[in-house]
């Protein structure tokens, strides 16, 4: 007797593969961790300059009586912060979306 169409969906998507992530599984993962590790310093510094730079504009936009540069200034500090929060919990977040998407059966 054949499966009707529908029911055979349901067991398609039902199929476990048997994926999960495995450390040491491929050559150069150490080389590969130190070089993402690397462009996160390099983004955090990046940041501390573009942070020293926005408050620079928005000093200088304050007191010169520039209110373009001024809020230029502001908005280039509080994107220089989410930089610096983002890059500082990259890490975090990966893992509690992984942790995550790992409960889901």
């Amino acid at each position: 007797m054949p499966i009707p169409l529908a029911d055979r969906a349901v067991v398609f998507l039902a199929y476990d593969p048997g994926i999960s992530p495995k450390g040491g599984g491929l050559p150069g993962l150490a080389v590969l961790k130190n070089v993402v590790n690397s462009i996160n310093l390099f983004g955090i510094v990046a940041v501390v300059g573009a942070l020293a730079v926005s408050l620079g504009v928005w000093a200088w936009g304050h007191h010169t009586g520039g209110h373009q540069a001024e809020a230029t200034g502001k908005k280039g500090a509080v994107v220089a912060a989410g930089a610096a929060l983002g890059l500082g919990a990259a890490n975090g977040i990966v893992a509690f979306f992984s942790s995550l998407g790992s409960q889901v059966h």
